[in-house]
């Protein structure tokens, strides 16, 4: 049975969490399995080594050179643990993720993952050997290290079990599973068994920070049943995968996001063309948007606003302000002190009443909505940061309590 393991930067994060994931591993690979083990950065590593580069560079380094820095990171990850089953009396190797066979596009810091070349990966297994592989990286054509950007390590797991057809792909975290809510903030939260890839991937894009959203739908694409489980305590976890047994709860979970930015443009002329020319160009600016609305048309002119991840709302607004003489708006603004709230559940398109449920909560709760999208899964509302916590508690505990 081939196992692929990706354990978190918290569960390897000093010398004592090191040798308990390194004894965790141990325990599959004596029972007969072949282990191919994926590490992230240890604790805080990622966020110093952001900060060093900004004590070099506070204009912001080039994002080739900031991803030969944070590359470094897991670098020191694999050795450690490595050495560790060294020690415990297994045979080991640890690789890089280009070593790994990890081939990606150029864009340094976002990279996607274009192919895993597996012939350094079997040429390990067959020597009997535990491989730790390096995550979050690759190598480009260019040959130059490129990074996945942030929770690319669950990316890179689930790649590899892809890629070598694995039996089973295990995502261990700093809690045991996935839950309704997370449980740090919600106290009702309950963990589920199993949920849906479609499910995951929405919880996934909305916030919950249990598993990297590029993972699930790569785990989806390619039929990769995960599980989500702790690396502190021995017990089951929650299993992603394509069909669930069917359950009465209609919504599965709610997500709170706070990487996000509501860029506005007011006073656009109310004419054909001109969302076109907005999308188009932040799309050349490689920003991804989330949710969009347009005003109904006045005077001749109309208004536009729409959602964007929090650091990349810059890029967003030199997007706009690259056009400016072809759009002629009257203002554009940006406001980051928002976050979206998401609820996701299957059923939610063959029920009524659940946006209604949904906003009701938040009206008690004394919170106003400021946008609104929905899709057949989820339904996701804007709202004021300093609210999102209690935003979620009300929510939760109109659903899932």
């Amino acid at each position: 049975m081939l196992i692929v393991k990706k354990f978190g930067g918290s569960s390897v994060a000093n010398a004592e969490r090191v040798f308990n994931v390194a004894n965790r591993i141990i325990e599959d690979y004596k029972k007969g399995n072949d282990v191919i083990v994926v590490v992230s950065a240890q604790g805080d590593t990622t966020d110093d080594l952001i900060e060093k580069a900004a004590e070099i560079n506070p204009n912001g380094a080039s994002k080739r050179e900031m991803d030969m820095l944070l590359s470094a990171g897991e670098q020191i990850s694999i050795a450690l643990l490595a050495m560790a089953i060294e020690k415990l009396g297994c045979p080991v190797k640890s690789l890089l993720g280009w070593q790994a066979g990890f081939e990606t596009d150029s864009h340094h810091s976002i990279a996607r993952i274009k192919k895993v070349n597996t012939e350094r990966l079997k040429k390990e297994i067959d020597k009997k050997n535990i491989v730790i592989v390096a995550g979050f990286q690759g190598l480009n054509k260019y040959d130059d290290i490129t990074t996945l950007g942030r929770g690319g390590s669950d990316t890179s797991a689930v790649a590899i079990a892809a890629s070598m057809k694995a039996d089973l792909c295990q995502i261990y975290t700093d809690v045991d599973g996935v839950y309704t809510a997370d449980p740090r903030k919600v106290s009702t939260a309950i963990k589920m068994d199993e949920i849906s890839y479609d499910e995951m991937l929405e919880l996934a894009a909305m916030g919950a920070q249990v598993l990297n959203n590029r993972s699930v739908e790569m785990a989806k694409k390619y039929n990769v049943e995960l599980e989500v489980l702790s690396s502190l305590e021995v017990k089951p976890g929650t299993i992603v995968k394509e069909k669930v047994k069917m359950e009465k709860t209609l919504i599965k979970g709610v997500a709170k996001d706070n990487n996000v930015a509501r860029i506005s443009i007011v006073g656009l002329q109310d004419t054909p063309g001109v969302a076109f020319k907005i999308f188009n160009k932040l799309a050349q600016y490689k920003v991804n948007v989330d949710i969009i609305l347009q005003s109904v048309g006045r005077d001749t002119t109309k208004d536009i606003t729409f959602t964007v991840p929090k650091d990349q709302g810059k890029q967003a607004l030199e997007a706009i302000e690259s056009i400016k003489d072809i759009l002629e708006y009257k203002e554009l603004s940006i406001d980051e002190d928002i976050s979206k709230i998401s609820i996701v559940g299957a059923g939610m398109e063959s029920n009524p009443g659940v946006a209604s449920k949904m906003f009701e909560a938040l009206y008690d709760a004394g919170i106003n909505i400021q946008m609104i999208s929905t899709s057949e899964i989820k339904i996701s509302v804007l709202i004021d940061a300093k609210y999102a916590d209690r935003a979620v508690t009300a929510v939760h505990d109109a659903f899932l309590a």
